[in-house]
């Protein structure tokens, strides 16, 4: 058969943007196989965060994500590589393709469905002011027109805007942020209310909390939105630690204090 040459043109860019398009929906499945066939997935998560993740004595990441993480991957079939980021620009290393997946105790917002996909979550966690001690702050009302911290690239800036802060500060981490109101400098910091019932419990800093929780949060794993084949698998992998008790034992584990971190 000949083909006329002023057909050929419109039949080779035919061709092209089907094997464009080919090409693309492949990658979308790829991101398992992917995975597999690196034999690891990366997992990023800050290092500043106990009871979730931290350094402990024997300067080894440990917490409560730290074991989520190898739960996963060893169900996965496939070693786990730990990257340590920042907070403030860890989207944007995942974006950016330096790790697979964050698997550190990212809520689940509107702003942040917006350019990555989440997994299932795998906690729920609610949002606490903290105080330093004898502060004479009697309630949340007692923050209108007080500097406020909280930690740079976390969700919690609309939470300081309803209390009418007027002075929000940022910090690399909530840690950070509770240590600078312990010394007096901040007259309150939103942190989750697990890390700020932790961190009383350290003994480290003399802070209590105010008021009841501003409000609950949906915890969940980041993915780049087209790696769904990826988020599929571990969905199935939440689902099964959720049934078998896995993720139940691990909560556990926080609120019995097993986390060398207290």
């Amino acid at each position: 058969m000949v083909i006329k040459k002023s057909l050929l043109l419109p039949l080779l860019l035919c061709l092209a943007l089907l094997l464009f398009h080919s090409g693309c929906s492949d990658g979308r499945k790829d991101s398992l196989r992917r995975v597999k066939s690196a034999g690891q997935i990366s997992l990023a998560m800050s290092s500043d965060y106990p009871p979730f993740s931290f350094y402990n004595d024997k300067k080894e990441l440990d917490g409560f994500d730290v074991d989520v993480a190898r739960e996963i991957a060893k169900r996965l079939g496939v070693k786990l590589n730990l990257v340590v980021r920042k907070w403030s620009g860890i989207i944007d290393g995942l974006l950016e393709g330096s790790y697979d997946a964050i698997l550190g105790s990212m809520a689940i917002t509107e702003d942040r469905q917006k350019i990555v996909a989440f997994s299932s979550p795998y906690y729920h966690s609610s949002v606490q002011v903290m105080i330093r001690k004898g502060t004479p702050f009697k309630d949340l009302k007692n923050l209108k027109g007080k500097i406020i911290g909280i930690e740079a690239g976390s969700n919690y800036v609309d939470d300081a805007k309803t209390l009418d802060v007027t002075d929000i500060r940022l910090f690399d981490s909530g840690t950070n942020a509770l240590l600078e109101l312990s010394k007096g400098n901040l007259d309150g910091v939103i942190v989750d209310q697990i890390v700020g019932i932790n961190a009383i419990k350290l003994g480290k800093y003399e802070i209590e909390l105010l008021g009841g929780s501003l409000r609950s949060e949906r915890v969940g794993i980041a993915f780049r939105k087209e790696d769904k084949a990826l988020v599929k698998e571990v969905n199935q992998i939440l689902e099964e630690m959720q049934k078998d008790g896995f993720l139940r034992e691990l909560s556990a584990k926080v609120g019995r204090c097993e986390y060398n971190c207290f």
